[in-house]
């Protein structure tokens, strides 16, 4: 190693780890955003499944998909959950709702909203 090639390494660290930590983090976050979408999502198909049954009411549904959230996420996540009566192919369903705001750019910085819902057919009386 000759007196010019001296310290070199650590420049060339600092250039690789400019364009390498975003990168990293870009790639952590969007595993965070889709692991929230994908337990929103998850979520709300269950509480449709829990609000589907004989003698079920729409209630049943955001109880079942907030508690879901609640035991999953932060309580922020069950704050918008709605549950109806809906029409799924023709027959009659139910559709769970879930809203929420999800970070874009770190946990504590800027959101998306984030829409998802989950449906299913409600069972009825012959």
């Amino acid at each position: 190693m000759t007196a010019r090639e001296r310290g070199a390494a650590v420049v060339e660290f600092v250039l690789v780890m400019v364009l390498l930590v975003p990168l990293v983090l870009g790639i952590a976050q969007v595993a965070l955003v889709l692991h929230v979408r994908n337990t929103l999502a998850a979520a709300a198909s269950e509480g449709a499944r829990a609000s589907s049954p004989l003698g079920a009411s729409p209630a049943d549904g955001e109880t079942r998909a907030r508690a879901m959230i609640r035991a999953a996420l932060d309580d922020r996540y069950a704050g918008d959950v709605r549950s109806s009566w809906t029409s799924v192919d023709g027959l009659p369903g139910a559709v769970v709702e879930v809203r929420a705001r999800v970070p874009a750019l770190g946990l504590f910085g800027p959101s998306v909203p984030l829409t998802v819902r989950g449906h299913a057919v409600r069972e009825v009386e012959p």
